[in-house]
């Protein structure tokens, strides 16, 4: 085998996966497979995909994927592309997902809105994304995360010994029957365990989003969130009759958290099991979607409240596939 070799066999993908894995350098790699060590790159970007892990994704190579793709190029190869033709197509659809942050999905159903006659699926989308048809969006542009699967909570395990449990939530709650249900968690900075971070709040049944930026993550910060929007919100007590969030001590001052300004209960909480986060699903994919504009380390003294409401307008004001496509902005 030379040197200047381009194509990789189905051994050769796996040897290079597990050395990968041992972290081997690249030029060891390249010297020992026989390909330069640009090859060796463009193969690593071709079968990469994101890992998650229970704390961090990582970027990892498979070989399984590196080889699909090859095995997809050539049958695709002499085949007319349906994008090919419409470059006005292409460049709306990278401006989608490249500057708006659009999931292609969502980049196709605008598309379609505004009137291109060429139509393609969403999985050839990311075939094309796959093959490195675009001029700049390639899949490390893609932000979405692997959709992991749920665990189930232990039924003897309950969410907290003395506060309300999400097991004891009503099913009308659980079947998204009205408005007025929602869901709680932290976005944080840097350091976990101080600053700035923000506070999320999401509807249950229109995905309607809100965000706030707390100075710290004390629970009395949390119940300013709240005193402030019951002096402030007409029609407090219809918009928010229930939050569903987790055992994290920001949210466990109950008493004080369910205190009306005016005296009495302003709403009901109910707590998911721990490690549970999937039990407070809308609200996890919600956090991810914030991650596309301020990925994890972002320092959030320094992002402006501005900022803030214009990634919350954005995300009231994206299509939804689960939605018939409406906007949580529409479906409100």
């Amino acid at each position: 085998m030379t040197k200047g070799q381009k194509i990789m066999s189905w051994e050769q993908r796996i040897r290079l996966e597990e050395k990968l894995r041992y972290k081997v350098p690249i030029s060891q790699i390249a010297r020992e497979l026989g390909f330069s060590r640009q090859t060796i790159y463009n193969e690593i970007k071709r079968g990469r995909y994101l890992h998650t892990r229970i704390y961090w994704d990582e970027w990892r190579y498979s070989a399984e994927k590196g080889q699909a793709v090859q095995d997809r190029n050539r049958q695709n190869k002499g085949r007319g592309l349906k994008i090919g033709k419409d470059r006005a197509l292409a460049a709306f659809l990278e401006d989608k997902i490249l500057r708006e942050k659009c999931s292609p999905a969502v980049a196709l159903e605008l598309a379609r809105r505004e009137g291109f006659k060429t139509s393609i699926c969403v999985q050839t989308l990311y075939n094309y994304i796959d093959s490195g048809l675009f001029l700049e969006l390639t899949n490390k542009d893609l932000l979405e995360k692997p959709k992991r699967k749920p665990r189930k909570a232990e039924k003897s395990r309950v969410a907290h010994p003395s506060l309300p449990s999400i097991v004891d939530r009503p099913a009308s709650i659980r079947d998204r029957a009205d408005y007025g249900h929602w869901e709680m968690d932290l976005v944080v900075g840097p350091q976990e365990g101080s600053g700035a971070v923000l506070l999320t709040l999401t509807e249950r049944r229109t995905r309607q989003e809100m965000i706030f930026k707390l100075p710290d993550k004390r629970a009395a910060s949390v119940r300013a969130v709240f005193d402030k929007l019951e002096r402030t919100t007409p029609d407090f007590c219809q918009r928010f009759k229930t939050i569903t969030t987790d055992n994290g001590p920001e949210f466990l001052e109950h008493e004080k958290l369910i205190k009306s300004v005016r005296g009495g209960e302003r709403f009901t909480v109910f707590y998911c099991h721990s490690y549970a986060a999937w039990e407070k699903g809308t609200n996890e994919v919600h956090n991810r979607m914030i991650r596309r504009w301020f990925p994890k380390g972002t320092d959030f003294s320094k992002v402006s409240q501005r900022k803030i409401k214009a990634v919350e307008r954005w995300m009231n004001h994206y299509p939804r596939k689960i939605l018939g496509w409406k906007t949580p902005a529409e479906a409100a």
